[in-house]
């Protein structure tokens, strides 16, 4: 068999396994084991993947995960949502939209605080989605602002998903950060205007709360009660994320630095007992193993790929068709976005990135900007049926009156949204370059 014919016999035989219902993870290692001993005809292959988990297993950049983790667990428990949410919604109840605005607003703030989109949406689907549909807000919106805004938590920094690539990669997760800010602003921004847009065309689809509810407090406690609210995320998020950029920590000491943070918030508003601590803990220990089984499983099964040069193969049938470099890297970004919707993010970004990699550096794009633009790209894969995690959780959580139905049509103008925000950072490199070239300049 050819390399390009074992690559795609292992990728059907991985989506059935997936199709049928066997864990991801298992099944990646099984089917590396299977592979690599029928087809490279080694039993070496093994001690390639004792190698492999060996070299997860010691990689310090891995410690931030759980630590990221435990600080969305705790944010979601600390009351910073629930207040922020009360003054946003009183300050901007008052413009066509004003609700969709706060929520993105408080989903970026907690992106830019926790790096998973688990607590973003669980947060915002209790708060902020009953709140819009009780107000008349149209269910479609309501449901894509909520799920579009939570799944900026695996793009902003600090990113679960940035630090698997930067370990796949083998790039620097500090740059990765700096580069990922202002794409997920631009994303952020744009959901925003779409609110505004669309609610001040169709005032319908987001009415502004009644006179009397505005008024009842005054403009100045309102104020007041927002900037109050915003103190401690924000200080978080210059805790955590700041400190990286600085270079004042790896992102390793900046995530417990972080998760530090997060303890003292949820003391300050009386929310850190031994239930929350336990249940924070339960679930930061079923998360990371969840991803670290996938990470391990990928790995083996890209290294039987890589062995057996399947990614070599790829490599010169891609540069062998002698296209333009952006129509190569347009190719490359629809197989990712096809992956996106039947594949999780882990395995997508440990099995691809060693085949792209090189054909990267070869077309002389810029394997950082390259890296955002990846990650830009999975972010769509969580809106996506029918493996979209957003969809998933909205799902559960929906309240009375949205039905299935508003949730698949919510996603549609979103994904529009974010293709445009990803045509916008490949067009202008500099949204991503920029920030990196100044903060890590000496």
């Amino acid at each position: 068999m050819t390399p390009l014919e074992i690559l795609m016999l292992m990728s059907i035989v991985l989506l059935i396994g997936i199709f049928v219902g066997h864990y991801t993870a298992f099944t990646l290692g099984g089917l590396a084991v299977l592979f690599g001993l029928t087809l490279w005809g080694d039993t070496n292959v093994l001690y390639l993947f004792g190698q492999t988990f060996n070299g997860m297993m010691t990689n310090f950049i891995l410690v931030a995960v759980p630590l990221f983790i435990f600080m969305g667990c705790l944010m979601e428990r600390s009351g910073i949502a629930d207040m922020l949410f009360s003054s946003l919604h009183l300050l901007l109840g008052g413009v066509r939209g004003g609700l969709a605005v706060a929520t993105i607003v408080i989903s970026t703030l907690f992106a830019a605080s926790t790096g998973i989109i688990a607590a973003s949406i669980s947060t915002m689907a209790v708060l902020a989605l009953p709140a819009m549909i009780s107000r008349n807000y149209n269910p479609e919106l309501s449901v894509g602002t909520v799920m579009s805004g939570g799944c900026l938590g695996i793009l902003i920094p600090p990113s679960i998903m940035l630090i698997i690539y930067g370990v796949t990669a083998g790039e620097s997760v500090g740059k990765l950060y700096a580069g990922a800010i202002f794409p997920g602003l631009i994303l952020s921004g744009l959901y925003i205007a779409y609110a505004l847009i669309a609610c001040g065309i169709n005032p319908k689809l987001g009415p502004p709360l009644p006179l009397e509810e505005r008024n009842a407090i005054p403009w100045s406690q309102k104020i007041i009660s927002t900037l109050i609210s915003l103190v401690p995320p924000i200080g978080l998020i210059f805790a955590a994320l700041g400190s990286i950029i600085a270079g004042m920590a790896t992102p390793t000491e900046a995530a417990a630095v972080g998760a530090l943070g997060t303890i003292i918030i949820a003391a300050i508003y009386r929310k850190l007992t031994w239930a929350v601590i336990r249940e924070a803990c339960l679930t930061t220990l079923k998360t990371t193993s969840m991803v670290l089984w996938i990470v391990a499983g990928a790995l083996c099964f890209a290294a039987v790929l890589m062995g057996l040069e399947c990614g070599k193969a790829v490599e010169e049938f891609m540069l062998g068709l002698g296209l333009n470099r952006y129509v190569v890297l347009m190719m490359m970004m629809l197989i990712l976005f096809i992956l996106g919707c039947i594949m999780d993010w882990t395995e997508i970004i440990l099995i691809t990135v060693p085949i792209f990699g090189p054909i990267i550096t070869a077309l002389k794009f810029d394997p950082l900007w390259f890296g955002v633009v990846f990650c830009v790209n999975l972010q769509m894969a969580f809106l996506t049926p029918p493996f979209g995690y957003a969809l998933f959780f909205m799902r559960g959580l929906a309240p009375p009156g949205v039905t299935i139905y508003h949730i698949y049509r919510s996603i549609i103008p979103f994904l529009i949204l974010q293709a445009i925000g990803l045509i916008l950072v490949i067009i202008f490199p500099q949204t991503v370059l920029w920030l990196p070239s100044v903060v890590f300049s000496k």
